[in-house]
């Protein structure tokens, strides 16, 4: 591979380099090479449509877009038009299904009671009371009691927790539990995003992407290893980087732990398995957390007549890495390459894996179109 004379190096083709790369090729009008280690684009945005079924799958779990940055919405409908949808989830617990995110249909099904907003408000603060925790939350349990009581916690939180980070939850941070919503309303969408900024790609995640990246001076290097290509890239030739962050500096400061997923596939003889398109597990007996029938995504597409696809997912070790497990020592190692880092002039990182968090698709890309304004604003300063 001859890299001489390359200016641009993108390393990863999900949605944090397919938009920086984009926006290189289009506002700055130079050449850029991205790397993908994948046979296809996308990272973990992988859309497919089912050979046997007809069903249009996501290959790593259910991705519903969403956004407030309406910058991002204008962005993304570039390359794509956009079904609409309002995603629903339901979660199983001791054998009865209940709303997610937890709101007054899940308390007042919960408790068997049929409290009014206000007093279903007055009613979770009483139970958080009674719990008597004092000061701060400290941990993911202290938090979560404080938002709903201890009864609500044990039964929804506390073993999907345990199952997913394989960790009690009193050793996790409290900032975990802030993403899930708590509403005291019969509203059931599980995002809370103006309703005209979510959807899904109505050609798939895969196409979207891969429109971004169609530009004449973009280069696609599919099945390739930065790292295998690392020495060849000139000095001076500029990398945006959304690879594993310990990986790029050699594990130097230790390595970041992550918690990876096992999908088990399999198709069922039915036209509808369980009427959802998420059905969440809260009981820590039951050893995955959440089954996906991707029929229901998209119900207006054809597919086979009594045939559904589902998609068992199981949190575990090792693995691709999905969550980081940002407790204080991964922070830490990971301030130490992210102050590394800052001392390579023409090195950026970022994404899931370079920035170490989780982030909906929608930050990701607000993420890389604030970087490309920051670097080359400066660049041309």
């Amino acid at each position: 591979m001859n890299l001489s004379g390359l200016k641009y190096l993108v390393v990863g083709s999900g949605l944090w380099g397919a938009a920086i790369a984009e926006r290189i090729a289009s506002v700055v009008k130079e050449r850029v090479l991205v790397v993908e280690k994948r046979r296809r684009v996308g990272g973990m945005c992988q859309s497919f449509v089912h050979k046997e079924t007809g069903i249009e799958c996501h290959a790593d779990g259910t991705h519903i877009f969403h956004t407030r940055f309406p910058e991002v919405w204008d962005y993304v409908r570039r390359f794509s038009d956009f079904i609409p949808y309002r995603h629903k989830v339901l979660t199983t617990c001791k054998g009865r299904v209940y709303n997610m995110p937890i709101g007054l249909a899940t308390i007042n099904a919960w408790y068997g009671l049929a409290l009014k907003p206000h007093e279903a408000l007055a009613f979770i603060e009483e139970e958080a009371r009674r719990s008597d925790l004092t000061g701060e939350p400290r941990n993911l349990e202290e938090k979560a009691v404080s938002l709903i009581g201890r009864p609500l916690y044990e039964a929804f939180i506390k073993g999907y927790t345990q199952k997913q980070w394989n960790a009690d939850p009193k050793s996790l941070p409290a900032s975990i539990i802030t993403r899930l919503p708590i509403r005291m309303n019969y509203n059931f969408d599980y995002f809370s995003d103006p309703w005209d900024m979510q959807g899904l790609p109505a050609k798939g995640y895969s196409t979207l992407i891969e429109n971004m990246l169609a530009r004449p001076n973009i280069s696609l290097a599919l099945e390739t290893n930065f790292f295998d290509i690392r020495a060849l890239v000139p000095p001076s030739c500029v990398v945006f980087y959304s690879g594993p962050v310990d990986r790029l500096f050699d594990n130097r400061f230790g390595t970041l732990e992550w918690r990876g997923l096992r999908f088990e596939w399999r198709v069922e003889d039915r036209d509808d398995w369980q009427g959802t398109s998420v059905m969440n597990y809260a009981d820590v007996e039951v050893p995955y957390t959440r089954i996906h029938e991707y029929k229901h995504l998209r119900p207006e597409q054809p597919c086979t007549a009594g045939k559904t696809v589902l998609c068992v997912e199981y949190p575990e070790a090792g693995g691709e890495p999905y969550y980081p497990v940002n407790v204080e020592r991964n922070d830490k190692i990971y301030a130490l390459y992210r102050e590394e880092s800052e001392k390579i002039d023409n090195l950026h990182i970022g994404g899931r894996l370079g920035s170490y968090r989780y982030y909906d698709m929608d930050k990701t890309i607000h993420e890389a179109l604030t970087l490309f304004d920051q670097v080359f604003r400066e660049s041309s300063v």
